[in-house]
């Protein structure tokens, strides 16, 4: 099919390593369980979408680079770690609740939320290596052009989006009742802040491929 074999090991296989939290899992997490339900989609949206832009760099060999250059890994690695870490402390030391469902049409904080979802993503470069690593595994050698990465990417994303928003709202929805006490409310901020920045902590200590 268009290049690819094999596709129903991918879309197992896929289901399975969306099922394994890593760091995009905790993200989503922090948010939901801080901010609410509105915070958790918006963040789930914004890892979604960086996936995609890690299956086209893939698709047109521009994330191989990763592979190559071990400046340009340890850049983009610091960066996201510096990244996370700023959440994190930004986080902890703010002392308000910042829930986005008590707030309703905040466009400018959802859109926040999804940017920093986005940059998340694009600034670990362990999401590159992954896809730069998994994808051709199902993908036929005599097969040319980025179609049967995008396939597989798109499956891919598509498999992660449905566990995400699932992951989003079952975590809203447990600490609710929580969340409504503006006390309660600024401590799950600072534990998400907490997250971050041990997020960002575990980033920095990703090795460059050999």
């Amino acid at each position: 099919m268009y290049g690819v074999i094999n596709f129903e090991v991918f879309l197992i296989t896929g289901i399975l390593l969306n099922l394994i939290p890593g760091a995009d899992t905790m993200y989503i997490v922090g948010r939901s369980i801080a901010q609410g339900r509105n915070a958790g989609v918006y963040s789930v949206l914004g890892i979604c979408s960086g996936s995609l832009i890690h299956t086209l760099l893939v698709a047109f060999g521009l994330s191989i680079i990763l592979t190559k250059s071990l400046i340009l890994f340890n850049i983009i690695k610091i960066v996201g770690v510096i990244y996370l870490v700023y959440l994190g402390i930004k986080m902890l030391l703010d002392k308000t609740n910042l829930s986005l469902d008590s707030s309703g049409s905040n466009k400018q904080n959802k859109r926040k939320i999804y940017i920093q979802g986005l940059l998340t993503s694009l600034t670990n470069p362990k999401v590159a290596l992954f896809f730069i690593a998994f994808l051709p595994q199902f993908i036929d050698t005599k097969a040319a052009g980025p179609i049967p990465f995008i396939i597989l990417g798109l499956t891919f994303t598509f498999t992660g989006l449905v566990w995400c928003l699932f992951i989003a709202y079952f975590s809203s929805f447990i600490s609710q009742k929580i969340r409504d006490s503006e006390r309660m409310g600024t401590y799950l901020n600072k534990i998400t802040g907490i997250i971050f920045i041990g997020m960002g902590l575990k980033l920095l200590q990703t090795k460059a491929p050999q």
